[in-house]
């Protein structure tokens, strides 16, 4: 509980009004409660915010059903601005291959499906290329939509901005210092570098449309 200076009883009354929440940060907004003048005006605080225990995230997880046991993980999507600026990054920063690429005429958009895959397993027949991309693990779907790199006023929401709701993607790399070393060389942007914050030896780099990429390795994430 928190008690409020009588002073600021009129911009109480104002914030009660407007239903005013406090933003703490991209993860935290904590609502503010206002009482009676025989209350004290308090506000939820950081400690009362918890997530779930160990044991709840389990029991919430459900056995899979067995009709599953065949499903796959196949891709992310994140839509783009400009291919030109998307495919150099993607291919010549982070190392991926394009797996295929689809136009769709009628919709006016193409999908550039993107993997870390070697050469020697792609198909070189176009049949059964489409079959393959579409059984890999953890590919990525770029999606253009045709025209927008034309518009020097657009942008996507890459949701790390108000409204806040996608976060990031991942790539798993040997050294984080080491890729960094190398990012700084080719003029990619940084979010964080390895040894900012409390959280050390891993980074987040940002895509030519603002999307961060986190940079870690297996073993030293935790």
């Amino acid at each position: 509980m928190m008690q409020f200076p009588r002073h600021l009883k009129s911009f109480c009354k104002l914030l009660q009004k407007q239903n005013t929440v406090f933003d703490f940060g991209p993860a935290i907004k904590l609502p503010i409660s206002f009482y009676n003048k025989n209350h004290l005006q308090s506000f939820t605080t950081m400690a009362e915010v918890t997530g779930l225990t160990n044991s709840e995230a389990n029991e919430l997880c459900k056995p899979p059903h067995p009709s599953t046991k065949d499903f796959i993980f196949n891709q992310t999507m994140l839509r783009i601005k400009d291919p030109r600026k998307s495919l150099p990054f993607y291919t010549g920063v982070l190392g991926m291959k394009m797996l295929q690429k689809m136009d769709f005429p009628d919709g006016k958009f193409s999908v550039f499906m993107m993997g870390y895959e070697n050469d020697a397993d792609i198909p070189i027949n176009s049949s059964q290329i489409t079959q393959w991309t579409f059984t890999r693990k953890g590919a990525l779907n770029l999606t253009h939509n045709w025209g927008t790199e034309s518009d020097p006023d657009f942008k996507y929401n890459v949701g790390n901005s108000e409204p806040i709701d996608f976060g990031h993607i991942g790539v798993m790399v040997p050294d984080v210092y080491a890729a960094c070393k190398k990012f700084d060389e080719q003029g990619v942007a940084f979010k964080k570098r390895p040894d900012d914050g409390r959280m050390k030896g891993l980074a987040f780099v940002m895509d030519p449309d603002g999307y961060w990429i986190e940079i870690f390795n297996a073993n030293t994430v935790c």
